[in-house]
C-alpha cells in the first residue's frame, strides 16, 4: 500500500515536471515570435541602399584591381554583398569572442567606445543574432566606422602588432593574396567593420 502511494506520487511529480518543462519551452520559443513579430527588421539590401558608407567606395579606389576581381563595381548591390559576407566572416572567425558590439551603460564605456547602444540599432539582419561579445579582450566595435582608415584595417588584419603594439589579435593572412593585397575576404571584412556605427555618422 505504501509502495503504491510512492509510485503514484512519483508518477504525478514526473507528469507535472514534464508538463512545466513543455509549457516553459513552448512559451520561451513562441513568446519572442509572438511578441516581437511586428518590430520592423531591415534587410541587408535596405541597409546598403539607404546610404552606402563612403569607406566602401574608398576601398574600390584604394584597391581597384582587387576590388574589381572581388565585387566588380562599387554599387549598393555589391555593398550589400560585401556586408553580408563580411558579417559571416566576422562570425566564422570568432571575432565576437574578443570584440563586443554593444556599448553598455556601465563602467564609463561611453567614454571609451562612444554613445551607449540603443535597441533600435539592432533591428536589422546584420545584427541577428546580436553579437554582444563574451570578453573585452579587444575594444567594442559598435562605433568603429570612420575611427580608422581602410588602410589601417587592411594592415591590422594582416599584422595586428604593426599598427597596434602589444595586440594579441592573431594575423589573418588568408584575407590576402600572395602579394599581400586584400582578397575578397579582406575587402568584405573591412567593409563590414567600417559599416559598424556608420548610422551614427549620418
Amino acid at each position: 500500500m505504501k509502495q503504491s502511494r510512492v509510485e503514484k506520487f512519483s508518477f504525478v511529480a514526473l507528469v507535472a515536471g514534464l508538463g512545466f518543462f513543455v509549457t516553459g519551452f513552448i512559451f520561451q520559443m513562441l513568446g519572442p515570435v509572438i511578441f516581437l513579430k511586428d518590430i520592423p527588421m531591415k534587410h541587408v539590401k535596405e541597409l546598403a541602399a539607404e546610404d552606402p558608407d563612403g569607406e566602401f567606395y574608398q576601398l574600390a579606389e584604394d584597391y581597384p584591381d582587387e576590388f574589381k576581381a572581388a565585387f566588380g563595381e562599387a554599387t549598393p548591390a555589391t555593398y550589400a554583398q560585401a556586408l553580408k559576407m563580411g558579417r559571416d566572416i566576422y562570425v566564422a572567425e570568432g571575432c565576437w569572442h574578443c570584440h563586443s558590439q554593444f556599448v553598455r551603460p556601465v563602467s564609463n564605456e561611453h567614454i571609451r567606445y562612444g554613445e551607449v547602444s540603443l535597441a533600435s540599432e539592432f533591428q536589422n539582419e546584420l545584427h541577428m543574432p546580436p553579437m554582444l561579445g563574451t570578453r573585452r579582450v579587444g575594444p567594442d566595435l559598435s562605433r568603429q566606422s570612420g575611427v580608422h582608415s581602410n588602410d589601417w584595417h587592411v594592415a591590422h588584419f594582416y599584422d595586428p602588432p604593426s599598427v597596434q603594439p602589444g595586440s594579441v589579435m592573431p594575423a589573418y593572412r588568408w584575407f590576402y593574396d600572395e602579394k599581400g593585397r586584400p582578397n575578397k575576404k579582406g575587402l568584405a571584412i573591412t567593409a563590414y567593420v567600417q559599416w559598424l556605427g556608420s548610422w551614427k555618422r549620418r
